[in-house]
């Protein structure tokens, strides 16, 4: 895997920290501030900008409610200066897809994109198996 997709796998799992950890510092860290951004959490509404996106943040961070979320089979499809990740969230009850998509900002991979969804009935994106080769 080259150099880069680790990176960029690094700042995924370091959003999924900042959530698992309720660590809205962490999370406040990791979205960019030189370009727009968006979220769409499963049943919301899309939220642009970034005070809106943190907003929401420190809501779901904060409540008592929030999720205990892991991350798995990640997939990264990288571009110029930017790259997506696309992920399967676990979650009690179910599971969600997951695109995450990342810009370079000030030589770090920073979050600008985050969309989480459920996954329809008996769906599992695709099994165990390696992506598929247009996702490599």
């Amino acid at each position: 895997m080259p150099h880069e997709d680790l990176d960029v796998l690094a700042a995924n799992a370091a959003f999924y920290r900042a959530f698992a950890e309720r660590d809205l510092g962490a999370m406040d860290a990791l979205w960019a501030r030189a370009v727009r951004v968006a979220c769409t959490h499963p049943g919301w509404r899309v939220l642009h900008g970034r005070d809106a996106v943190m907003e929401s943040w420190r809501a779901i961070l904060d409540g008592p409610d929030a999720p205990d979320i892991t991350c798995a089979r990640e997939s990264v499809i990288p571009g110029d200066g930017m790259a997506v990740v696309v992920c399967v969230e676990s979650l009690r009850g179910g599971s969600l897809a997951a695109t995450n998509v990342f810009v370079r900002e000030a030589g770090e991979w920073r979050m600008v994109h985050h969309h989480a969804g459920p996954i329809a009935p008996g769906g599992d994106m695709g099994g165990d198996d390696e992506p598929p080769p247009f996702l490599n």
